[in-house]
């Protein structure tokens, strides 16, 4: 593929200093490439719907508006023929195999040098996994056990309205509070959450934050961000 084949890019992160980091590398490899941004779910749902024929997603692990692995799990429900790579600060082995197994492309950590930026954006385009080398080398999928797989399937099936509800309700909120934040009547949210239990096969809100708490994952720490094309990586 050459570097100045036109190409189009989501970078999804609440950090506009990664944003605009992980932006220059892209256009350093991709010059004539067309990058959009997207700060939280709500924005990065708009900007996805709006450009579905995007040729990668890279998406920030953490981002507002999701939980976990929820994001990922979601967008790859309503969007199966996206790639989506996840970034992320959480380094951990374990997690990155995770992000594979629930549909990622690649797993880009965001202390990534700039050699393994261009490599992980070219595969990824190439429709090929790209996993860090030594994560790669002993990758093994299908660690899932049913009630997370279940749990995986939910998620992949939620509309847009159940999404929100969902992670406000992981997050949580009251019935009053997600019906303020979405603008909608708490019979609305009701009505949503009655969906969410029947399919995640619980009764109580409880048992959903649980069942949707499988797919947590710890918080990173702080991060430097990539260093730009050209300088020397930040210490």
């Amino acid at each position: 593929m050459h570097p100045n084949t036109a190409r189009q890019f989501i970078i999804a992160d609440d950090h506009p200093l990664f944003r605009g980091a992980l932006r220059q590398s892209i256009q350093h490899n991709y010059p004539s490439a067309t990058i959009f941004e997207a700060s939280d779910m709500q924005s990065l749902q708009q900007c996805v719907a709006e450009h579905p024929e995007c040729d990668l997603l890279l998406l920030d692990l953490h981002m507002p508006g999701a939980h976990g692995f929820s994001g990922l799990i979601f967008l790859n429900g309503q969007y199966p023929q996206l790639p989506v790579m996840v970034v992320s600060a959480n380094e951990k082995p374990e997690i990155m195999r995770r992000a594979i197994d629930y549909g990622a492309c690649g797993f880009l950590p965001k202390s990534a040098p700039v050699d393994q930026i261009a490599d992980a954006l070219q595969l990824s385009l190439a429709g090929e996994i790209w996993l860090p080398p030594a994560v790669a080398e002993c990758h093994e999928g299908g660690n899932a056990d049913s009630d997370e797989s279940g749990v995986v399937n939910v998620i992949a099936t939620l509309t847009p309205q159940q999404f929100r509800v969902a992670t406000m309700l992981a997050e949580g909120l009251l019935n009053k509070q997600i019906a303020y934040e979405m603008q909608v009547t708490e019979a609305t949210v009701k009505a949503h959450l009655t969906a969410l239990f029947r399919k995640l096969n619980v009764n109580s809100r409880t048992q959903a934050v649980l069942a949707l708490g499988s797919l947590d994952v710890e918080a990173p720490g702080q991060f430097a961000p990539p260093a730009r094309p050209g300088s020397k990586p930040l210490n």
